[in-house]
């Protein structure tokens, strides 16, 4: 029951101080397996004033699933992502579910200062204020997503078409021999991690500016291009 949810494992039901309260985040948090290492997880990210966004794999087992939904029930400010992705590690299907909770994201209720991607093995170091004063003492109104201009020893990632291939029911991707075109609208390349924390104006800049679709079509074939997309427009002036 919900109600033993909340109690058991104490989550919090009211914004700690003022300032949390007026400084609302929003997570995405990607899974496919271990249910209690979300949970603890939830439990450590969550604040009502928060909104979270939980994409499940499509190949996660039915049960995972419908456990998942159960606890996801329970709050009104947690929901699963409306389209859901076969995810395969490297591959497209990763980046593309982040971008299905960013547009779930940005249509909700909640007003949203910064989203924060997550996947379900990570765990936080700091509470939810010392979040929020670092994003406001170093970084407020800019994004936290690092990067460098795209070394040599990463080219073939980009400059080559990778496709899926599924093996003994795993799959993967793997460089075809077809080479691709430049990135569009002579767009330099940078890459970076996958993980970040952006504002809500540069998330509906990248869902509705035509290079960021225009690149997001390009990257569809490229290996791992979470890990260059975000970065890369990031740096695009202004």
């Amino acid at each position: 029951s919900c109600s033993t949810v909340l109690k058991t494992l104490h989550f919090i039901t009211r914004p700690l101080s003022e300032e949390e309260g007026n400084f609302s985040l929003a997570y995405i948090i990607t899974i496919h397996k271990e249910l209690e290492m979300f949970v603890r997880l939830l439990r450590a990210i969550y604040m009502p004033q928060n909104i979270y966004c939980i994409h499940i794999d499509e190949k996660s087992p039915r049960d995972y699933k419908t456990a998942v939904q159960n606890i996801v029930n329970c709050f009104e400010n947690i929901f699963i992502s409306s389209k859901r992705e076969h995810v395969v590690y490297a591959g497209f299907s990763r980046l593309q579910a982040d971008i299905n909770c960013m547009r779930d994201l940005v249509n909700s209720k909640v007003q949203w200062n910064y989203v924060i991607n997550l996947c379900g093995q990570d765990y936080p170091l700091k509470t939810n204020k010392e979040i929020i004063q670092y994003i406001k003492s170093k970084w407020n109104g800019k994004n936290i997503t690092p990067g460098i201009v795209q070394p040599v020893h990463m080219k073939h990632r980009t400059q080559v078409s990778y496709r899926e291939y599924i093996h003994s029911g795993v799959p993967y991707v793997y460089p075809a021999k077809a080479r691709k075109a430049q990135p569009p609208h002579n767009l330099t390349l940078y890459f970076g991690s996958a993980y970040y924390i952006l504002t809500k104006d540069f998330v509906e800049f990248t869902l509705s500016d035509a290079r960021a679709k225009a690149l997001l079509e390009w990257s569809r074939d490229t290996y791992s291009p979470d890990e260059h997309y975000w970065v890369t427009l990031n740096r695009l002036p202004g």
